[in-house]
């Protein structure tokens, strides 16, 4: 088994797909597909791909930490108690444990993410 991990961007696998549960859903009727790519550590690392469509709904990261480098779309993300900031295809950014806020996926949003769970 290699360590090197290449992220596939375009999979040619078929999603997971889902939907915000209802008391994470704030407006809007988004829908995901994730292309989980690697698991790592007991399933404590976990990389892939993951796409929304237009939304609103609650981010809880509770223990997990996230990295995500958006590769196409447009989001707005409002930490709780603190600013709102706009990230789009090419921007990187963390989720640390503890982060509460909202995410709005404005044009869809495809992104690469690493989570961390304790």
């Amino acid at each position: 088994m290699s360590l090197l991990v290449t992220i596939d961007t375009n999979p040619d696998f078929p999603p997971k797909e889902g939907r915000p549960t209802p008391e994470r859903l704030i407006s809007g009727d988004p829908s995901f597909k994730t292309w989980a790519q690697d698991a790592s550590r007991q399933d404590k690392v976990l990389t892939g791909v993951w796409e929304a469509t237009p939304g609103e709904t609650h981010s809880i990261k509770g223990t997990t930490y996230e990295f995500c480098h958006l590769i196409s779309g447009l989001v707005e993300i409002e930490e709780k108690g603190g600013e709102t900031k706009t990230y789009r295809a090419g921007d990187s950014f963390v989720m640390k444990p503890g982060f509460v806020g909202i995410w709005r996926t404005i044009e869809t949003v495809r992104k690469i993410y690493v989570c961390v769970y304790e």
